[in-house]
C-alpha cells in the first residue's frame, strides 16, 4: 500500500487515494479540511525532491501557474514548499482526451473542432501571461462529463529538462513534440501550437502523424519527414480544417500560426462557414525546415573530453594524412563518375519517362492475399496489416479500412496500411431491468453498437416510476450494430378510483394511515381550534368524493385553543 495514503499535508490536505502517476510526481485525491472540499494533490517524487535547483524551479513555476484562471485550464489552488513539495489542484470529474479517443476511436470533425477550440482558448490565456505549456498531448487534456475540456500540467513539463534521460514519459510526449524542441532549442508559444496541431491531427485521423520504435526515431521524423495530410487518410475531413491542422503542424516555426489567437480566428471562421477558402496552401506548409543543423535530444548527458593537441615532440605524419585525403577524394570522384555514366547509359534505353506518381487502388472488401495479388499493387505498393476491427459491412478477413484512401495520388510513400474485418460485432443484451432509464441507456451505449431506442411508458405496481420494466430483445439475446431496442419504462402504479371517507375527529396518525391506505397523498397543516388537540377538524376533499389514487388531500389538524387569546375574552365585566 502507498505509504502516503492517509497522510495529512500541512494539517490541511488528507491524501485519500492514488489517482495518477507521472514521471515526476504522484497525484492523489485528497480532502481539504479547511474548506471541506475534494482536491487533487500532485506530490513531487523523492528522486526530484533531492535536487535543490529543481525544487526551486518547481515552486517558482507552480506559483506562476497558480495565477492562471480560465474555464479551459485546471485551476491550481495552492503550492507548498514543505517536504514533500506539492501542488493542490482542482479535482476533475472526467477522463483524459487520450482515454476518450481510445474509447471512441477517430472523432468526427465537429467534435474535433469543439475540443481543439477549447484547448486553444486555454493556451491563449496562458500565453498572454507568458506561460508556455511545453507538453501539450491528449494525456494532459481532461474531458469533463458536460463535454468541456481543461488543459492540465501547465509548465511542469519543462522541469524534466533537468533530468537528462529519455524516459518512458518522454516516449509518450515525443509523438507531440515540436521540431525546435527535438533540436534542443528553447520552446515558445508556437511550440504549443505545433503540439496542439498534432492533437487535432490525431482526433481527425485516429492515428499519430509519426510512429517509431524509440523516442529518438520519432523525434527525427518530426524534423525530417512530412506526414500524410488528414484528407489523405479520411477524405471526409473538411479542406479548411485540414489546412488549419497542417499550418499548426508546420515544421518551419515561422510558417506556423504566430499565436493561439491567430489559430482561433481561423477556427472561428471555419465554424461559421465550413466551406471557407483560407488564403494559404498545404504544399507551402509541408516543406520541412532544413536551415538549421539538427541537435538531437541526448539520451544520457555525458562530458566530452577536450581534444589534446599533438605535442611538439610527437610529429604528425603529414604524408600519411595526404595519402588518406587523396584516397577519400578519389573514391568520391569515382562514385560521381559511375553515377553519371549509369544515368547516361540507362537514359539511352528509356523510351518513356519513369512513373513518379501512383494512384492508390481501392482494397476494401478484399482479403490481404487478394490485395497483394492485384495487378495495381504488385511491384508498386506494400501492404501492412495494422490490426482488426468489427464490421457489419465487410465479412471476416476482408479489408475494412485503408490508409491512404483509394484514388489518392502518392509519390514517395507507397505503403498501404489496412485494417481487417473480424466480422459483425455482437454483444449480449445486458440486464437493465429495474435500473433508472438514464443509467440503463449509459450501459447500453457503452456496448459501442450505436443502438437506437424506442421507449414505451406503462404502469407498474412493482417497478419504481422512471425505471426499466422489461426490454425487447430480452437479457442475453445477441445485439448487433445499429439494432433498435424497445424498452418499457414504468410510470408507477396505475391510478384507480377511490371514494374519500370522512377523517373528521380522527386522531392525526390514524387519519394519515387511513388516507394513505386508500392511495391518497397526504399533506397535514395545523391550526388553533377549540377542538381536541391532535384531531382532524377539516379535509380538502369532501366525504364520498370519487378521486383516483395519487390524488392529494390536505388534512387540517387542531393544535388546541390559541394560547395568545385570554380565556376571559368576550365575558361581560360584571360576569368576570
Amino acid at each position: 500500500m502507498d505509504q502516503m495514503i492517509g497522510r495529512m499535508l500541512d494539517n490541511r490536505y488528507e491524501l485519500l487515494e492514488l489517482i495518477g502517476s507521472g514521471g515526476m510526481a504522484m497525484v492523489y485525491k485528497a480532502k481539504c479540511h479547511r474548506l471541506n472540499r475534494l482536491v487533487a494533490v500532485k506530490v513531487l517524487k523523492s528522486d526530484f525532491a533531492s535536487d535543490a535547483d529543481f525544487r526551486r524551479r518547481f515552486y517558482d513555476e507552480s506559483q506562476a501557474i497558480a495565477m492562471l484562471s480560465h474555464p479551459n485550464i485546471v485551476s491550481v489552488y495552492d503550492v507548498s514548499r514543505s517536504s514533500p513539495e506539492y501542488i493542490v489542484m482542482e479535482l476533475i470529474d472526467g477522463i483524459t482526451l487520450k482515454q476518450y479517443m481510445e474509447r471512441r476511436g477517430r472523432l468526427n470533425w465537429r467534435e474535433s473542432l469543439h475540443f481543439i477550440t477549447q484547448i486553444m482558448k486555454g493556451l491563449s490565456h496562458a500565453h498572454s501571461r507568458g506561460i508556455v505549456h511545453r507538453d501539450i498531448k491528449p494525456q494532459n487534456i481532461m474531458v469533463l462529463r458536460d463535454g468541456s475540456v481543461k488543459v492540465t500540467d501547465f509548465g511542469i513539463a519543462c522541469l524534466s529538462n533537468s533530468a537528462n534521460t529519455m524516459t518512458q514519459e518522454a516516449l509518450g510526449s515525443v509523438h507531440y513534440i515540436s521540431p525546435e524542441q527535438a533540436k534542443g532549442n528553447r520552446p515558445d508559444a508556437r511550440s504549443d501550437i505545433y503540439s496542439a496541431g498534432v492533437v487535432l491531427y490525431e482526433m481527425l485521423t485516429g492515428r499519430l502523424p509519426f510512429e517509431g520504435d524509440s523516442a529518438v526515431s520519432v523525434a527525427i521524423q518530426h524534423l525530417s519527414s512530412v506526414p500524410l495530410s488528414p484528407r489523405e487518410i479520411d477524405p471526409d475531413v473538411p479542406e479548411a480544417l485540414e489546412k488549419i491542422c497542417m499550418k499548426a503542424m508546420a515544421s518551419d516555426i515561422d510558417r506556423r500560426y504566430p499565436t493561439a489567437d491567430a489559430m482561433l480566428a481561423d477556427l472561428e471562421e471555419f465554424r461559421k462557414n465550413p466551406d471557407v477558402d483560407l488564403d494559404f496552401s498545404i504544399e507551402d506548409l509541408r516543406r520541412p525546415d532544413t536551415d538549421e543543423p539538427t541537435q538531437y535530444i541526448p539520451a544520457v548527458q555525458a562530458v566530452t573530453p577536450k581534444r589534446e593537441e599533438p605535442q611538439e615532440d610527437e610529429p604528425v605524419d603529414e604524408k600519411k594524412t595526404q595519402k588518406m585525403l587523396l584516397l577519400a577524394g578519389g573514391i568520391a570522384l569515382a562514385a560521381v563518375i559511375v553515377f553519371a555514366l549509369w544515368n547516361v547509359i540507362m537514359g539511352s534505353f528509356r523510351k518513356e519517362p519513369v512513373q513518379t506518381e501512383f494512384t492508390v487502388p481501392n482494397l476494401l472488401g478484399m482479403t490481404i492475399e487478394e490485395a497483394e495479388a492485384d495487378e495495381r499493387v504488385k511491384g508498386i505498393f506494400t501492404i501492412t496489416e495494422m490490426g482488426s476491427r468489427a464490421s457489419s459491412e465487410y465479412a471476416e478477413g476482408q479489408i475494412v479500412e485503408q490508409t491512404p484512401a483509394a484514388d489518392n495520388v502518392v509519390r514517395s510513400n507507397r505503403e498501404i496500411q489496412v485494417f481487417v474485418s473480424t466480422g459483425e460485432k455482437t454483444e449480449p443484451m445486458p440486464r437493465v431491468t429495474g435500473l433508472e432509464w438514464r443509467s440503463a441507456k449509459i450501459i447500453l451505449d457503452d456496448l459501442g453498437l450505436d443502438l437506437q431506442y424506442n421507449w414505451k411508458d406503462e404502469y407498474s405496481d412493482s417497478i419504481t416510476s422512471g425505471c426499466v420494466i422489461r426490454t425487447e430483445p430480452a437479457k442475453g439475446e445477441m445485439l448487433r450494430q445499429g439494432d433498435v431496442l424497445l424498452l418499457y419504462r414504468s410510470k408507477g402504479p396505475e391510478p384507480k378510483p377511490v371514494t374519500v371517507i370522512s377523517f373528521l375527529t380522527y386522531e392525526q396518525t390514524t387519519a394519515v394511515e387511513e388516507a394513505e391506505t386508500l392511495g391518497l397523498k397526504v399533506t397535514v397543516k395545523h391550526v388553533y381550534s377549540d377542538a381536541l388537540a391532535g384531531t382532524v377538524v377539516e379535509q380538502s376533499i369532501a366525504q364520498d368524493t370519487v378521486v383516483t389514487t395519487g390524488a392529494e388531500i390536505v388534512l387540517t389538524v387542531s393544535d388546541g385553543p390559541d394560547p395568545s387569546v385570554s380565556s376571559t375574552e368576550g365575558i361581560p365585566p360584571e360576569a368576570a
